[in-house]
């Protein structure tokens, strides 16, 4: 096992197949930062997002994917470009995994591309208990998906961020405040597979708690990008909070409970969700 995987496994308390699960994604996903570092992605986009935010800033869930932004629109731009810098990365600290970009056929602003490997073999690999091994499924198939916005609304700012496993690199991301922009989008305009992404209202919570700064002009821009808002007058802190009041009355709240509830190590701290919950929370955030 490579000295940097092994030193990164420990750092984490490993009891079930889940636990392992998340364990390997998450090193995965920190290896394959360090290759976009060393292929300049980061000199033309951001991170940001749930695993921005679990990465970067340690928020106590866990997430799937890996989501960036580039600095400037170009749809010109290329994700598969970068497929072979991401695999030689993954291949030097001992992953075998496949780089697969994904062709959609409607024209999008996004582009993806897949990280895929065979759980078990991974798991051997990193020195996964063989117990917790044995109740993967064989063929069992672990994805982590990228996705690149080429067209980002603008009006964000970006600072470098320092990680220091599996070495020391350096991770463009959104300042807080303009990702909380970005969540708060999510929680008032995003339907997903016709629900409601509770990971949204999880994320909300957190930045109520550590970081409430919201700046709103981002949020009128990625509301006018979608359609979301479309008056000739900026969005005011008065309209901005009355949307979310009824955003928070009209929410399914034991639904976006059982959405995130795999995401966290500790379910009981759902308990408090509630719509009262909500009404109280969001008077915290801070408009600036």
């Amino acid at each position: 096992m490579n000295e940097a995987v092994r030193q990164m496994l420990g750092e984490y308390e490993i009891k079930s197949p889940g636990d392992s699960l998340w364990a390997l994604r998450e090193i995965i996903q920190q290896v394959a930062l360090l290759g976009l570092w060393r292929s300049k992605f980061f000199e033309r986009a951001a991170f940001y997002g749930g695993s921005a935010l679990r990465i970067i800033y340690g928020i106590d869930r866990f997430s799937e994917d890996l989501d960036f932004s580039l600095l400037e629109a170009d749809p010109a731009f290329c994700l598969a470009d970068y497929g072979q810098a991401l695999k030689r990365e993954l291949i030097s600290f001992g992953f075998s995994v496949e780089v697969e970009s994904k062709t959609k056929k409607e024209k999008t602003t996004v582009q993806s591309a897949f990280l895929k490997t065979d759980t078990r073999e991974q798991m051997i690999s990193v020195g996964i208990k063989p117990e917790l091994v044995k109740q993967i499924p064989p063929n069992q198939v672990l994805k982590i998906k990228l996705e690149v916005d080429v067209t980002p609304p603008p009006g964000f700012s970006t600072e470098m961020r320092y990680l220091l496993k599996p070495i020391p690199f350096s991770v463009r991301t959104f300042t807080l405040p303009d990702m909380f922009a970005g969540k708060i989008h999510a929680v008032l305009c995003r339907q997903w597979k016709s629900r409601l992404k509770g990971r949204d209202w999880y994320d909300l919570v957190w930045f109520t708690a550590h970081h409430p700064e919201l700046r709103l002009s981002h949020l009128e821009q990625r509301m006018r990008q979608t359609g979301h808002w479309k008056g000739s007058s900026p969005l005011d802190e008065s309209t901005f909070r009355e949307l979310l009041i009824g955003r928070v009355k009209s929410v399914d709240v034991e639904q976006i409970k059982r959405e995130v509830e795999p995401f966290v190590s500790n379910p009981a701290v759902l308990e408090v969700w509630s719509r009262e919950f909500f009404l109280d929370i969001i008077k915290r955030i801070k408009v600036i």
